[in-house]
């Protein structure tokens, strides 16, 4: 992923966190306490914008930094995002309760993105 692609994607991402806080907040609200998920959810949006965050960090540290271990830590929050926080979403959803046994993927994927990074930073600087 190009440093203008993590940027971009990062960008997009936060916008996407803020969309979904007020989807959830008011259109889904009704439906999300009557099923006991807001909670899921609302956990679902911070660890979106959380890791929106840490990848804007890798975007702005390639600035600084060539370390291959980047690019894994972009890939990872890429995807810990989409599974971890997308698996959630659509378990609110849906009430699909299957989904909740892949979301640990994406937590595992948001923690490999964290020691990818913490590696790429403890090599480079």
């Amino acid at each position: 992923m190009s440093q203008k692609i993590i940027l971009l994607t990062a960008s997009l991402l936060g916008a996407l966190s803020v969309v979904f806080g007020a989807f959830g907040a008011h259109a889904l609200g009704p439906l999300l306490q009557a099923s006991g998920r807001m909670e899921t959810y609302e956990t679902a949006v911070k660890y979106q914008m959380y890791h929106t965050l840490a990848l804007l960090a890798v975007g702005l540290l390639l600035f600084k930094v060539e370390q291959p271990a980047l690019q894994v830590a972009a890939w990872c929050f890429f995807l810990g995002i989409l599974v971890f926080s997308g698996s959630l979403y659509t378990l609110c959803m849906t009430g699909i309760t299957w989904l909740g046994a892949i979301t640990p993927i994406g937590g595992t994927l948001l923690i490999v993105g964290w020691g990818a990074l913490f590696y790429a930073v403890s090599k480079a600087l």
